[in-house]
């Protein structure tokens, strides 16, 4: 996994990068497991790890989680490594390895993403990885996405970290939400979303009325937009169009109903 000497990461402003520019870092044992705990890892799941180095992230979760998995490194040495520990761990059927620029990876078998790289890395990632499948993990040590917020942070001590002056690593998780932006139609009414990455607000219009019946907000869970309190509503995103799966009174004649884009 690679990330910035220590004085980089201290510094306030960002220059760019090429991606064989930032040397490779060893993540600490501790939080490689905790970056596959906080996604949720499984058996089900194929892990891209975006910088892998010496493979450790791609390996674990094979080893320990059962997952499959693809570490893309622009090192071949580090490539030739990853695949000789990935032998020797008993989990080279896999797991993959390939000297390759991430920014021309394919994403597209990922259920998780990891990386440890470079803030400005991660924000030209960011709109490829807003496109992967709703309920898609993405898994960064140390770095954010700017105003992507993630849904979950965890802070973990790390007395043996090799920069940086405090001795703690956060990792961040993001959980990729449906794209529902717009406006959806049915029979007999109308949904207005303006999205936020995983927060909208909504407007529901029911057919003949020129004054909305409910205006709500709520957050995206993959794919499902829910709204707690008295205005409670669940809507779930599937293929093309959206389900509104509850919704409270003032607009309870549109549940049930699959609406589209308008």
């Amino acid at each position: 996994m690679k990330t910035l000497i220590a004085a980089l990461a201290l510094a306030a402003s960002w220059p760019a990068f090429a991606q064989d520019e930032v040397p490779f870092i060893v993540t600490p044992d501790n939080v490689t497991l905790a970056m596959l705990q906080v996604a949720g890892v499984g058996p089900n799941d194929h892990v891209i790890d975006l910088g892998s180095g010496d493979g450790r992230i791609v390996i674990t979760a094979a080893k320990r989680f059962g997952a499959t998995g693809l570490g893309v490194e622009i090192v071949p040495d580090l490539v030739k490594q990853s695949q000789d520990h990935a032998r020797k761990a008993g989990v080279a059927a896999k797991v993959e390895f390939r000297t390759q620029d991430l920014f021309e990876t394919d994403l597209a078998r990922a259920s998780v993403v990891t990386m440890y790289l470079l803030p400005d890395v991660n924000l030209q990632l960011r709109d490829r990885l807003l496109a992967l499948p709703p309920g898609t993990r993405v898994v960064s040590h140390d770095w954010d996405m700017g105003d992507w917020a993630p849904d979950r942070t965890l802070t973990l001590d790390v007395p043996d970290k090799a920069i940086g002056r405090e001795k703690r690593s956060n990792v961040h998780l993001w959980v990729v939400p449906a794209r529902v932006h717009g406006r959806w139609c049915t029979a007999g009414g109308s949904i207005q979303i303006v999205q936020r990455f995983q927060t909208f607000s909504a407007t529901v219009m029911l057919a003949g009325s020129t004054v909305p019946a409910m205006v709500f907000d709520g957050r995206i869970a993959g794919s499902t937009l829910a709204a707690g309190g008295r205005h409670f509503a669940k809507l779930a995103a599937e293929g093309d169009g959206l389900t509104l799966r509850e919704i409270a009174v003032p607009a309870g004649a549109l549940q049930g109903r699959r609406f589209s884009r308008c």
